[in-house]
């Protein structure tokens, strides 16, 4: 398994030549980008301005390890408005293409949600009409995320959707195809049930891992905490993936950054470092 770490992890300060650097010196292989509203990486970035984004991560020594991005929350794919879909799935046309560009072969998709409570005033969609609607957003773009050889990898989130390793595994596999996997969350799946669980019921369906901690006491998005400072049971985790044959990106997501570290911000990177270098030797 590799170690990779989430721009999300970092303060909003500094250029992304400065997060390429810090997470390189940290000692991490990969960098998982966000597919941004405006920035380097954004639905308006020209080719030649992702390609500078490849020649500067190649420069400095580091890959390209996902592309996620938080777009989806305010464009809901399984929406009952038929423009709010028609932007999700503009968004995710724009994710493919410039993962494709960036030689990404692997993307973030929130394919649905049914209810977000961290989002005022969010959207609520029955359960089933989002099944639905998130199946067909996701057989849509598969013609283009299979041209470009890009997996689409549906993350369990706090959406109130595929709530379950059976539903998520179900959701994955009715689409036959190599180019949908699963974007495996450790800290979002404790709030419901048991990472490793998830894990095994998974298995070869996984395609990226998110490492994050959780502290199941806090029972809402605040729960949130460092590597090895929650309730995860990462002994277990870990043998899950192991036994999974999982040999993947292990991808720090450490949100926020801040109030967590509201002074020396770069220390959460450095620490957050050793202790994926403790879960790898597990």
């Amino acid at each position: 398994m590799k170690k990779a770490i989430s721009i999300w992890s970092f303060s909003s300060a500094g250029t992304l030549e400065d997060k390429f650097r810090l997470a390189k010196d940290a000692g991490f292989a990969g960098f998982e980008l966000e597919l941004a509203a405006s920035g380097p990486v954004a639905p308006a970035s020209t080719p030649a301005e992702l390609a500078a984004v490849r020649t500067l991560a190649d420069r400095i020594g580091i890959e390209l390890s996902g592309l996620a991005t938080g777009l989806y929350w305010e464009s809901n794919p399984a929406s009952a408005d038929a423009a709010v879909r028609e932007r999700a799935r503009q968004i995710l046309e724009r994710q493919i293409a410039t993962a494709g560009a960036l030689g990404i072969d692997a993307i973030l998709v929130v394919p649905g949600t049914v209810g977000v409570d961290f989002i005022p005033g969010a959207e609520v969609v029955p359960y089933d009409v989002a099944w639905d609607r998130a199946s067909a957003f996701v057989r849509g773009a598969l013609p283009a995320a299979e041209k470009a050889g890009v997996r689409l990898c549906v993350e369990n989130v706090w959406n109130k959707f595929l709530l379950s390793p059976l539903e998520m595994r179900q959701f994955v596999a009715q689409f036959g195809s190599d180019a949908v996997g699963a974007y495996f969350d450790v800290g979002n799946a404790l709030a419901q049930g048991y990472p490793e669980q998830w894990i095994s019921i998974l298995g070869p369906a996984i395609r990226r891992v998110h490492c994050k901690d959780y502290r199941r006491a806090v029972g809402s998005i605040s729960g949130f905490v460092d590597l090895l400072a929650g309730d995860v049971n990462w002994p277990a985790v870990m043998h899950s993936l192991r036994s999974a044959g999982y040999g993947g990106w292990l991808t720090a997501e450490m949100i926020p950054p801040v109030p967590f570290y509201r002074h020396a911000p770069e220390t959460l990177i450095y620490n957050c470092a050793r202790a994926m270098d403790a879960l790898l030797a597990l």
